[in-house]
């Protein structure tokens, strides 16, 4: 009857309706064809939570696989912002500064957005984390992790390196060897309800692998005997920095490496970017006097000289083009040993000018200057070694005693060793193998002859003459009671604004010992020592030192 009424009223209506009906029809039907694949997509994510299994980043050891590098476990700290009130999110910014420092403004921005996670610190410390977990804030989880950790703090910190929050290596063997350590992620997917919580159901599983282990050539005792009497040296003399190395001589293998001023591994930030800086390896200088051991191996293997042959020193000045050379005392001449002895710059020079320009670059390229020694280092450089198109006419009398060249300290070290291996030229390594979590070994190395740099008894006359150096020349200070030792010393000015300075200089001494069988060669390296700066006072002793200590350890070991 009402229908009949208003006819136009329910007509309109009824075609409402079916206008309705049809558009969510339509709509239905585009969703269902064009959408679904996205749907579906939503509604596994919505229902499905996936987890990331974190690796346990592999270990580093020393030689004799004592830990110098390893993860432990850490945990972290998010927020679930979406189950929060805001008296809840400041209760916990309060908790967060009080138990884990920091300032609760900050902790509070990070809760501003509504998300069902948030990290609000990571790998914080245990007791930090179980302090956190007896408050029982709401909205407050954590994530169990790990973290790098290094048992001898910042032992060999320049070698070993250093990794970020995500266990993703920085420097050092962390970074050359990142890929080795790191591991493979691993997967697990949970299923969810209808208000986002965890049914722990276990949908899908893909267990992590664990990173490799990598084995390193350097011995953990030898390296703190040598880093004290580094940091002894370093402080002592009010050094700028300092550098060490100590390399096995016969295989190319590095014992000890450490520079001064060193950094905390675990806290890489809280130290200037310097002091991270791997200084034996990307630090040149001019090398001064231990640059002379490349002449003097030159002028014995050209046979332009023997080790009687007798040099005037010209009453103690002799002019190289505008340069002037003058004697370091008033000796009228010496035969050609004790002029590499008493390191005499104007001895050095006339060798050099007898063997000639040619000579002198082909023997410094033969020790490997100018030359990256493929240790294998990210950040190792090659310094400058001239060609002889480029020498002046004063460059004869400066190249040959350690000026207008630069060195690395591994250079020289390995250039040491070359003469102390019968003149074998070693590549320095110090990585010994990598091993599989369960101790398997993947990969092995292996020492490299690279050349042989000079005639085997062309280096042992050398090395009698080095064993000089050491018992009555300029390195007295290395002299010790029951072993034999050899080498030499060299002081540099250094560069300042164009021009060498008279206050500034490099002090440092190259060497190798027992003479006869020699087990250890070492470069010691100091920078801006002061107030005494000669090498054969500042960085001999430290010579002696770590070679003492360590060939009394070695012989403790059975090493022969």
């Amino acid at each position: 009857m009402h229908f009949q009424k208003y006819p136009t009223r329910v007509a309109l209506i009824f075609f409402v309706f079916l206008f309705c009906i049809i558009l969510f029809l339509v709509k239905l039907s585009l969703i269902q064809i064009f959408r679904v694949d996205y749907l579906a997509e939503k509604a596994d994510k919505q229902h499905n939570h996936m987890v990331e299994l974190q690796p346990m980043r592999g270990t580093i050891y020393d030689r004799n696989m004592h830990s110098l590098a390893i993860n432990v476990a850490a945990y972290s700290v998010f927020a679930n912002t979406r189950s929060m009130t805001a008296a809840q999110k400041a209760a916990a910014a309060g908790a967060m500064a009080n138990v884990i420092g920091g300032s609760a403004s900050v902790y509070a921005r990070k809760m501003e957005k509504e998300k069902y996670f948030v990290w609000l610190a990571r790998k914080v410390s245990s007791s930090g984390y179980e302090a956190l977990k007896a408050k029982k804030l709401h909205g407050i989880g954590f994530v169990k992790e790990s973290k790098r950790f290094h048992p001898n703090g910042d032992l060999a910190a320049h070698l070993i390196g250093f990794s970020n929050i995500d266990n993703i290596g920085l420097q050092g063997v962390e970074l050359e060897y990142d890929r080795h350590l790191r591991g493979t992620k691993g997967m697990a997917q949970f299923l969810r309800d209808a208000k986002m919580r965890d049914l722990m159901i276990e949908k899908e599983f893909v267990a992590p692998k664990d990173g490799n282990h990598v084995v390193l050539t350097i011995d953990e005792t030898i390296q703190f005997i040598a880093e004290r009497a580094l940091e002894k040296a370093y402080e002592k003399h009010n050094a700028a920095s300092a550098s060490v190395i100590v390399m096995d001589p016969k295989t190319g293998e590095i014992l000890a490496f450490a520079n001064r001023p060193t950094f905390n591994p675990d806290k890489p930030d809280a130290s200037p970017m310097e002091n991270r800086t791997n200084r034996a390896v990307a630090f040149v200088y001019e090398p001064g006097s231990v640059f002379k051991i490349v002449t003097a191996a030159a002028g014995l293997e050209t046979k332009a000289f023997k080790e009687e042959d007798i040099i005037f020193f010209e009453n103690g000045k002799y002019r190289v083009a505008t340069h002037i050379l003058h004697a370091h005392d008033t000796l009228g001449e010496l035969p050609y040993r004790q002029v590499v002895i008493h390191s005499s710059n104007i001895g050095v020079t006339k060798i050099a000018q007898k063997i000639g320009p040619d000579k002198v670059y082909e023997y410094a390229h033969k020790f490997r200057f100018g030359i990256k020694t493929g240790i294998g280092m990210t950040g190792e450089v090659s310094g400058m070694l001239k060609p002889p198109s480029q020498w002046s006419k004063t460059t004869i009398g400066a190249i040959p005693i350690g000026h207008e060249v630069t060195v690395t300290s591994i250079q020289l070290v390995a250039a040491i060793a070359a003469i102390a291996n019968d003149g074998k030229y070693m590549r320095p390594y110090y990585v010994k193998a990598i091993k599989a979590p369960d101790g398997a070994t993947i990969q092995e190395f292996y020492p490299k002859e690279e050349t042989q740099i000079i005639h085997t008894d062309i280096a042992r006359r050398l090395k009698s003459i080095l064993q000089g150096v050491v018992d009555e020349g300029t390195a007295t200070s290395a002299k010790m009671k029951d072993i034999t030792a050899a080498g030499k010393t060299g002081t540099a000015q250094k560069i300042v604004d164009g021009k060498y300075s008279h206050s500034k200089f490099v002090a440092s001494f190259i060497g190798f010992a027992p003479v006869d069988d020699p087990k250890l060669a070492v470069v010691v390296t100091v920078d801006t020592p002061h107030p005494n700066y000669y090498g054969g006072i500042v960085a001999a002793p430290v010579f002696k030192e770590v070679v003492q200590n360590s060939l009394r350890y070695l012989a403790t070991k059975g090493r022969h």
